[in-house]
């Protein structure tokens, strides 16, 4: 200041330019040196961000960094969503004129460095959503120009510290989706600035302070989902100026008197839910004219619920599981004051005490209603014909109710519907042929009711039906083929107690995914269908009480993974089969009452008494004493011998005569057979190694897709036909190449999946410099790999070439991926190790369907095939990618299928993470599965790619949520998300016995994909 006042002239001027010259050449470096230093902490840049962090520019254009104008300091540190990781530098405390360092979306873990509450011009620091741990730094309090902070989603634990109470002008501060316990710190109620609070999803307890109910400026206010009990202070419903309230799934009580004064004129958002509030809905609630999203769903209110035809704006009204109405007609009077809003979307009132017939009203509420869930409570009459005017209802739940009458024809209007549940009613006539119409639905129940007439064949349209249950009814008639066959059903079929007729068709082969089969207790009859050993997934078939007769086919030996099968109350016949024995999941078997024959086994399921039972078969001996049958007599295995002898003779000449002409057929095809080409099992193509060199430019690096230790991938276009197809060249320089071209032909040869990539031929000869060649040619995959799509190359990440999967179709893929997995395990005639899992082996086609590639590694467990031995830990080396390859086959444990399910546990928690299990940050016994294993189950959102916290899946439908501290809802998706990690933990534990069975990974994995497609509570994000 002295020197500004001085009139400095001549050679003094010169003195002083220097002296500031060097004094911002100083501060410069420092800044320079503070940003080199932030730098040297990230330990992962996968868009090599840092690489523009150089001395070949000025720091002020690195890629995040801004300057001042005047000083050429930095003033903003900002580098969000860039895929970094690595912690946070205490240097970036030097950058002493920053105000915003926004780092969001990032994975920077370790603690805050406390140099930060020396940044003096702070305004905005934004952290949200990277791996950050520790305590919330108590001197944050110092950065005395401090509005807007953002921490949500990362791994903070202790308190909220007291001392942020002394923040002189804040405006926002987001701490949601962390591990913050203890009480809300009654001195937050000094920030009279304060716009926006959001402690969601934590461990918070206590109270909700009363000092709260003063900042008048208060617009946001979520503590939704912790631990917080006690009662909410008066002063909280007449902040005037709030927009969103939610304190939904806490522990708060007391009673809401019906005539409380709300005092929120701008209210758009309120949530009370899932607590333990009683007492009346406040009338005053309707005066907040503006609000979007009402849910006082999950309590014990009780009573009538007043008038809502001011809220004009309402989108989303929860009032389910309460004890709302009292059995009376006047119940659902407030329902009709909602017809003249024109944005509803979601009504819920099940599973509450209102009584009265269903109100024709609703026939007249806005198009733009979405979901009507009524269920659970004592409504009467019928649904009236004009539901077919909510065109755009996508769930229609009325189960569990007392509605009669006919499900109205003009139901077929719905054709967005997608959960239709009218079970438990005492519905009547026929199930209207309209309902075909309804293409989208995904879940039809109907069960329990008194629904007459045949089956209608149009559901055969319903392409998307994932469960269909219509048991219990008065229903006649054969089972349409066209509904027996839907391959969408993967979860569930009921068709049980009814009046079916005819036989079991053929087209029941085609539900390869389906969870749960249940016939039973019809007037079915006929032969077991041989197609039924297609439904290899499973898991209970009920086939009781029906007119089956003969054989249980030995085509059913393919259901490895059957829990519970009930063929009793038939008239099935013949012996016992042996492959019974061999189901290891099976722990209910019920075959009595029929006329089965012979000796019953005594292991497997047989052993236990409690689990199988036989009764009623007058011709079965033998079995555990427990089952109480007779002895097997010597008449009885006499004539089992002479049976067996007569089988032995006709077999044997069968097969003789089989390869007789086997070899014929080989020895005229072997004349006429190209030099140069070899096939798998008589190959659908006839190529040699002049056409493939034609199909992929001479194999140009223009057509290269890929390459691994074996050898490369082209893609190829076949002149003869247009076809595009993939070849795989091996390298047989690599002296292991040559053995792993016979593994993958030999693995390939006998299998069929939707979700294997199909061999078309094998290719084995001499190229034109007289060189060995060998090829294998593939079923060409359009999208590229898993691996291209989780962890673009620098190419792919350009803005412009930019692609992700969402989340919905990273289940799909999982999904996919366990289907092929569980079928080499199980139901390939020799259980098949793949034994390379991992996401460069795994591709996606144009529907983004996952396949398994890459066989050169596999393991057929056969002591048939050549150098097989139970015992061979490898006959490759160590099998298996670093990271993927379970920990017990670098201690040289034997091959098993447990490996691979370790492979898909780590496959499945990276697809999730965003993370390879080879990430920089994964050393000194962190790890991929403890990384994810220390933040489950409270900070689940902490670890997701943060790719996937820009959408949420609800009801089938992907839509953006915004990566800040507005997300307030999406429980059910964190939910879902949780589980998922779960499976991989359990898939991915160091105990191969540990592991989970692939079996019972698909069942757990469709489970949650049903609930997510499964419309529930739909929260807002504001």
């Amino acid at each position: 200041m002295v020197i500004d006042e001085l009139d400095w002239t001549g050679p003094g001027l010169n003195l002083l330019s220097l002296a500031t010259a060097s004094s911002v050449v100083r501060a410069n470096d420092t800044d320079r040196q503070a940003l080199l230093q932030f730098k040297a902490k990230i330990t992962g840049d996968q868009l090599n961000i840092m690489e523009s962090w150089n001395s070949s520019i000025h720091y002020c254009q690195w890629i995040g960094v801004t300057c001042g104008r005047k000083h050429r300091r930095v003033t903003k540190l900002k580098l969000r969503i860039l895929k970094l990781s690595g912690s946070l530098s205490p240097y970036i405390g030097n950058l002493s004129f920053l105000r915003e360092l926004d780092l969001v979306g990032n994975s920077f873990y370790n603690q805050i460095p406390p140099e930060i509450g020396g940044l003096r011009r702070l305004e905005a620091l934004a952290l949200t959503n990277n791996s950050i741990s520790g305590e919330i730094p108590s001197n944050l309090s110092a950065c005395s120009k401090l509005i807007l902070v953002y921490m949500s989603g990362n791994q903070l634990t202790g308190e909220i510290p007291s001392l942020l109470g002394l923040l002189s002008n804040p405006k926002v501060l987001g701490f949601s989706h962390n591990s913050l316990k203890g009480n809300i710190p009654s001195s937050l109620g000094n920030l009279s600035s304060l716009e926006e609070l959001h402690l969601s999803h934590n461990a918070l307890s206590g109270i909700i302070p009363e000092a709260l109910g003063q900042l008048r400026n208060l617009s946001l206010f979520s503590v939704f989902e912790n631990a917080i009990s006690g009662i909410v202070p008066v002063a909280m419903f007449n902040l005037s100026n709030i927009r969103a309230f939610d304190i939904g799934v806490n522990k708060i009580q007391g009673t809401l008197h019906s005539d409380l004064e709300i005092n929120m004129p701008h209210l758009e958002f309120f949530s009370i839910g899932e607590n333990q509030i009683s007492g009346q809905i406040p009338i005053s609630v309707s005066n907040a004219t503006n609000l979007n999203v009402l849910e006082f769903n999950g309590n014990r209110f009780n009573g009538n619920v007043p008038s809502l035809e001011k809220l004009d704006k309402l989108f989303n009204l929860e009032l389910g599981e309460n004890h709302l109405g009292h059995g009376r007609e006047d119940d659902l009077n407030f329902l009709c004051t909602l017809v003249n809003n024109t944005k509803l979307g979601y009504l819920a009132i099940g599973k509450n005490n209102f009584g009265g017939e269903f109100p024709k009203c609703i026939s007249n509420f806005s198009s733009t209603l979405r979901g009507l869930v009524m269920g659970g409570n004592n409504i009467l009459g019928q649904i009236p014909d004009g539901i077919g005017n909510l065109i755009n209802l996508e769930v229609l739940e009325v189960s569990i109710s007392q509605l009669s009458g006919p499900i109205p024809f003009n139901i077929g209007r719905l054709q967005r519907l997608k959960i239709f549940s009218a079970n438990i009613n005492f519905f009547s006539g026929t199930i209207p042929h309209s309902i075909g119409n309804l293409t989208e639905l995904i879940g039809l129940s109907l069960n329990f009711n008194n629904l007459h007439g045949s089956i209608p064949s149009g559901l055969g349209n319903c392409k998307n039906l994932l469960v269909m249950d219509l048991s219990s009814n008065n229903l006649s008639g054969p089972i349409p083929p066209e509904v027996l066959g839907l391959p969408s059903l993967s979860i569930v079929l009921k068709l049980s107690s009814n009046y079916l007729t005819g036989e079991l068709s053929v087209e029941v082969g085609k539900l390869k995914t389906l969870g749960e089969l249940d016939v039973s207790q019809n007037r079915l009859s006929g032969l077991l269908p041989k197609n039924l050993g297609s439904c290899v997934s499973l898991e209970k078939l009920f086939l009781e009480g029906n007119l089956f007769e003969g054989p249980i086919p030995s085509s059913l030996s393919s259901l490895r993974g059957l829990e519970a099968l009930d063929l009793s109350d038939n008239n099935l016949s013949g012996g016992i089969p042996e492959f019974l024995v061999r189901f290891g999941a099976l722990k209910y078997l019920n075959l009595s009452f029929n006329d089965f024959e012979g000796l019953i086994p005594s292991e497997g399921v047989f052993k236990n008494a409690s689990a199988t039972f036989v009764e009623g078969n007058s011709k079965l001996c033998g079995g555990i004493p427990e089952l109480h049958l007779s002895r097997c007599n010597s008449k009885i295995s006499a004539n089992t011998s002479h049976k067996l002898k007569i089988t032995i003779i006709v077999v044997i000449s069968g097969v003789t005569l089989v390869f007789s002409i086997f070899l014929i057929i080989w020895f005229r095809k072997k004349k006429e057979q190209k030099p140069t080409t070899t096939h798998v099992e008589n190959s659908l193509l006839q190529l040699s190694y002049q056409s493939i060199l034609r199909a992929t430019n001479g194999f140009s690096p223009q057509n290269l897709v890929g390459s691994g230790s074996f050898g490369y991938v082209y893609k190829g276009i076949l002149e003869a036909n247009g076809a595009v197809i993939a070849v795989k060249v091996f390298n047989l320089l690599n002296h292991r190449a040559s053995r792993s071209f016979l593994v993958e032909c030999e693995a390939l040869k006998n299998i069929r999946h939707r979700n294997l990539v199909k061999v078309l031929t094998a290719i084995s000869g001499i190229d034109y410099q007289g060189n060995d060649f060998k090829a294998l040619v593939y079923e060409f995959m359009e999208n590229g790999s898993l691996e291209d799509w989780l962890h673009p190359s620098v190419a792919m990440s350009k803005p412009e070439t930019l692609r992700n999967l969402n989340f919905f179709q990273r289940l799909n893929v999982a999904i996919d991926v366990a289907h092929a997995l569980e079928y080499l395990h199980h139901r390939c005639e020799m259980p098949i190790i793949h034994c390379d899992l991992k996401p460069s082996n795994v591709l996606l086609d144009g529907e983004m369907v996952g396949h398994i590639s890459d066989f050169g590694l596999a393991k057929i467990l056969s002591g048939e095939w050549p150098n097989d031995s139970t015992n061979e830990s490898s006959s490759l080396g160590v099998r298996g990618t670093i990271g993927y390859a379970p920990p017990e086959y670098g201690m040289g444990s034997e091959l098993s299928t447990n490996g691979d399910v370790y492979s898909y546990g780590i496959l499945l928690l990276e697809m999730l993470t965003g993370k390879s299990p080879t990430n920089e940050r994964f050393t000194e016994g962190l790890g991929l599965h403890n990384f994810v294993k220390t933040a489950l189950p409270d900070r689940v959102v902490e670890i997701i790619d943060p790719i996937l916290l820009q959408e949420s899946v609800r009801g089938g439908i992907v839509t953006d949520i915004t990566l800040n501290e507005n997300n307030l809802g999406n429980d059910i998706h964190l939910q879902c998300l949780n589980s998922i990690f779960e499976i991989g933990l359990t898939c991915s534990t160091e105990s191969p016995s540990e592991r989970m069975d692939m079996s019972n990974a698909i069942t757990k994995l469709c489970s949650i994909r049903e609930k997510l497609l499964r419309p529930s509570r739909l929260r807002r994000g504001i």
